[in-house]
């Protein structure tokens, strides 16, 4: 499995609500929709700051990811909202626990 960490920084705040909603109905389904899709988080971290985490069974289906969630910025009109590109940690998850069960 491999995740994709982006870090937002400088994000408008006031603008939370807005970004919360279109994550939910025009950027979750394109992910979902994806080959080895295993799972999307979004975190506000208060302070401007939002991360998101990727999950996908290889890393080509990883940075596919990382494009969408560009094209999607550019489409959904929110360079105003996320005025900084994201810092993007990516790699191979080698430990992991869901449901119990911890994978190393």
């Amino acid at each position: 499995m491999h995740a994709t960490v982006r870090r937002y920084e400088g994000v408008d705040t006031s603008r939370t609500d807005e970004l919360t909603k279109k994550v939910g109905e025009t950027l979750m389904p394109r992910f979902s929709k994806l080959p080895g899709f295993n799972g999307y988080f979004l975190i506000e971290a208060g302070n401007g700051i939002m991360t998101s985490v990727n999950l996908f069974e290889t890393s080509t289906q990883a940075d596919e990811s990382t494009k969408i969630s560009s094209e999607w910025i550019r489409e959904e009109q929110l360079e105003q909202a996320l005025p900084n590109p994201p810092k993007i940690t990516d790699g191979e998850v080698i430990v992991h626990k869901t449901n119990g069960v911890l994978v190393a």
